[in-house]
């Protein structure tokens, strides 16, 4: 899909579906995980899970981060036309973000249980939370096929083909699940081994289908080449990108070992609230990489005066169905705590309540964050990003820590919309002024 040309709302939205829709069915992979596991195995396995849960999305926002700052490049040459060296830049990148891929699966697996102790689990789940993330840790390597491949057909504007991977790979998810736990009752590891099966599933399966189907995935011999000036623009976009995802989940990884300070009965409202509150934000956080792609797209072809007025559309939109979902969130937080939390479970299910109407009245604040986020990245100015993110989590991050010690968790939840908000307002302000 060329983004330069047409109606911009129309395009966007079209763009934007598949997005949110592939998205949301990636997170069914722990989402199944949570539900099947607080069902059949019991709270101390679902704390346990929802804790790995955050420090897997960490390390996955890094090769995320990376693969988005390569796909801004691509969206850019695509948008100017110039395909040689788009082609170029996917071989640099696939080596350079696959390099870093690696180095993050070794550490992983070789600073697991000084991870553990940073995370502050408590002694009665570390074993369980050792055995879960040891075999989570397998499937990082096919993380990165999907992340990079679909972030690669998405600059190009194909946004159908990874949701189609991903809905293949998130039903075999749930079914392995169920076989594995239900069945078999392999617990926590039966869990692992289904989110690993599928997420190479949907990492190989995209990988074949960009190499053999798509003519911008086709590399020549003369594509096999360094460039130390395309190196140098995929180093800045998805460096700055990865550390800007890696800053953000690092505050939520911080704010995690906070969470679990307060015992198991907390760890495991916030882990079902936590997918609750993915899935309600989700589709504004995709609608920001959809309007990312548009406006790359657009400064690659020097459509100004059309990034203005796409702009303007996506923050109206974003914000409009932000509220939507906030008042939705709001009045069915205690049936959707109920999907996830067995109703005898009264205390969980009242913590988690709390979480989603403290936090979830203001889902319009990070709705304009990704936008901020999408529109920095797009334009080069990637800085910002990471500038937004530190003033986002930062805050976040030291609020949950003093206020916590006074109102309980509840301080915790207070301080992630002050967060957003802050930097909202420092990113509208530098955008009028810049």
């Amino acid at each position: 899909m060329d983004l330069t040309q047409g109606n911009i709302t129309g395009k966007l939205i079209k763009f934007a579906l598949p997005l949110m829709l592939g998205n949301i069915l990636q997170q069914c992979y722990n989402i199944a995980d949570t539900l099947i596991v607080g069902r059949y195995v019991g709270n101390d396995a679902l704390a346990a899970v929802g804790a790995s849960y955050t420090l897997m999305i960490f390390l996955t926002s890094i090769i995320l981060g990376l693969s988005m700052g390569s796909g801004a490049f691509i969206s850019m040459e695509f948008g100017k036309k110039d395909y040689d060296r788009m082609k170029n830049g996917i071989v640099l990148a696939f080596v350079l973000i696959g390099s870093i891929t690696l180095l993050i699966t070794f550490v992983f697996f070789a600073e697991i249980n000084n991870i553990i102790k940073f995370l502050q689990i408590p002694t009665e789940i570390t074993k369980l939370t050792k055995q879960y993330l040891l075999i989570i840790g397998i499937g990082i390597i096919g993380t990165f096929f999907y992340n990079f491949f679909g972030n690669g057909l998405r600059a190009i504007g194909n946004s159908l083909m990874p949701l189609i991977f991903l809905g293949v790979s998130a039903v075999l998810n749930i079914v392995l699940d169920l076989i594995f736990i239900v069945k078999f009752n392999l617990g926590v590891a039966g869990a692992a081994e289904a989110t690993v099966i599928s997420q190479y599933v949907s990492g190989m399966g995209i990988t074949i289908y960009a190499l053999l189907k798509s003519t911008h995935f086709r590399i020549k011999l003369k594509h096999l080449k360094f460039d130390i000036n395309i190196v140098k623009e995929l180093a800045n976009l998805s460096i700055l990108t990865a550390l800007q995802q890696s800053v953000m989940n690092f505050g939520i990884l911080l704010v995690q070992g906070l969470v679990n300070s307060f015992g198991t009965v907390v760890m495991a409202a916030f882990a079902a609230a936590v997918k609750i509150d993915t899935f309600a934000y989700l589709p504004v956080q995709d609608f920001g990489n959809a309007y990312s792609t548009f406006v790359a797209q657009n400064y690659g072809a020097g459509n100004k005066d059309r990034i203005r007025k796409g702009t303007k559309a996506a923050f109206i939109m974003s914000i409009s169905f932000s509220i939507v979902i906030s008042l939705l969130v709001w009045i069915f937080a205690k049936p959707l705590m109920h999907i996830f939390i067995s109703k005898k479970e009264v205390m969980v299910i009242a913590a988690g309540i709390k979480y989603l109407r403290i936090e979830g009245a203001f889902y319009f604040g990070i709705g304009c964050l990704f936008l901020l986020y999408g529109y920095y990245r797009a334009i080069k100015k990637v800085e910002m990003s990471v500038v937004l993110t530190v003033i986002s989590l930062g805050t976040r991050v030291a609020l949950a820590y003093i206020l916590s010690p006074f109102i309980g968790e509840i301080g915790i939840w207070m301080a992630i919309p002050i967060g957003w908000a802050l930097a909202d307002i420092t990113g509208i302000i530098y955008m009028k002024k810049k």
